[in-house]
């Protein structure tokens, strides 16, 4: 077994809705922090597309630059923290297939084995899912998301309800298998919260209890966090909105728990920038787990999917790897090159409409290409 870092070393009616917000973590509007064209550029598309705020954090070459714009607070001048924290959705997935791959390096679980081995009756096709098709989304399990009431106001009716990861999965397996597994590909929600009790299984301890003591605190990443049933971000932050009717409601604070090990962690640009650093560097996991991570599945327009990281093949033709996430209220966005050399992550406060996608991962584009 390696020798790694320890852990002693290592989308309202918006006025009602406000009530709770915090001023006092949100400052007098200041310029942006003096950053490339091409972001700035991007960050003004996504606020163009309805966003409320955003900040980036570059890094080329070793030299970081940060901004922010628009508002932490809507209809305010209070500008967005430029290391504020927010909810970073399934960027959660990246830490999670980190331990996961880390348990395969330890040899306490084999990548090519059915989960029907760790988690024996859970799955009723767990015979013949392997851990690898959890990691890449080729399980063929529903996505119990699509079983929860999301979109548009129908969110607000669950915002505060806890859900177990039993309760999920038996979302999940209330219905048929999308396609047999490992045949195809399709992003599955459900396939991180088996993983999650695959590894809380395994170890003993939760899995973000694994994810502190393996990544967090050896990295000294003290802003990072698993909610643990809160429904707070500690902190300074700018608020999260999700779009009811087309109007920007306030769901900063909501029991994130539905999310779980396929969403539900807290963090920052820093925070994000020194988990993806480790990841570069070899610090987190040894080249062959490191080349498992990023054998990537192509799955549309030349991106791919590997083991819980996305590859995204940028204008400049510079592959990034990394993770989109998204929870209702915040977008977050996580990637770097292989050799660290260019990374970035953002945080957009929501809001947005529904052709957003294009002008969000127009931030990834600016910042990798320049």
């Amino acid at each position: 077994m390696r020798s790694r870092l320890v852990a002693s070393g290592l989308a309202v009616a918006v006025t009602a809705l406000l009530v709770g917000a915090t001023p006092a973590l949100a400052q007098p509007q200041a310029p942006a922090t003096a950053t490339g064209a091409a972001v700035q550029q991007a960050m003004d598309r996504i606020l163009a597309n309805g966003a409320v705020g955003v900040q980036v954090r570059t890094t080329w070459d070793g030299r970081t630059t940060t901004a922010t714009a628009g508002s932490s607070v809507l209809g305010t001048p209070w500008a967005v923290p430029d290391d504020g924290r927010f909810r970073i959705g399934s960027v959660t997935k990246t830490f999670v297939a980190t331990v996961l791959l880390q348990l395969v390096e330890d040899e306490r679980v084999e990548l090519d084995a059915p989960v029907a081995r760790y988690l024996p009756g859970l799955l009723p096709d767990g015979d013949t899912i392997t851990v690898r098709m959890l990691l890449q989304h080729t399980s063929g399990l529903y996505n119990y998301t699509d079983s929860l009431p999301l979109d548009d106001g129908e969110f607000l009716g669950i915002r505060f309800r806890p859900y177990t990861p039993n309760e999920l999965v038996d979302l999940a397996t209330s219905k048929p298998l999308n396609f047999a597994p490992g045949t195809d590909w399709a992003y599955s929600n459900t396939n991180y919260i088996v993983l999650g009790m695959l590894i809380e299984k395994v170890t003993g301890r939760s899995w973000d209890t694994e994810v502190a003591a393996r990544i967090t605190t050896p990295l000294g990443m003290l802003a990072t966090s698993a909610p643990h049933g809160s429904l707070f971000i500690p902190g300074p932050h700018a608020r999260g909105y999700h779009p009811v009717a087309g109007v920007p409601v306030d769901t900063t604070e909501l029991d994130p728990s539905w999310g779980g090990a396929a969403g539900e962690m807290i963090s920052t640009t820093s925070d994000l920038d020194l988990f993806l650093t480790a990841l570069a560097d070899g610090r987190l996991l040894r080249p062959a787990q490191l080349a498992e991570l990023t054998s990537a599945r192509s799955i549309t327009d030349g991106h791919g999917y590997g083991l819980g990281a996305q590859s995204r093949n940028t204008p400049c033709g510079v592959t990034a790897w990394g993770h989109s996430g998204g929870i209702p209220g915040y977008t977050t966005l996580a990637f770097t090159t292989l050799d660290g050399s260019r990374r970035m992550e953002a945080s957009v406060t929501n809001g947005l409409g529904p052709d957003s996608e294009d002008a969000v991962y127009g931030i990834v584009d600016a910042a990798i290409c320049g």
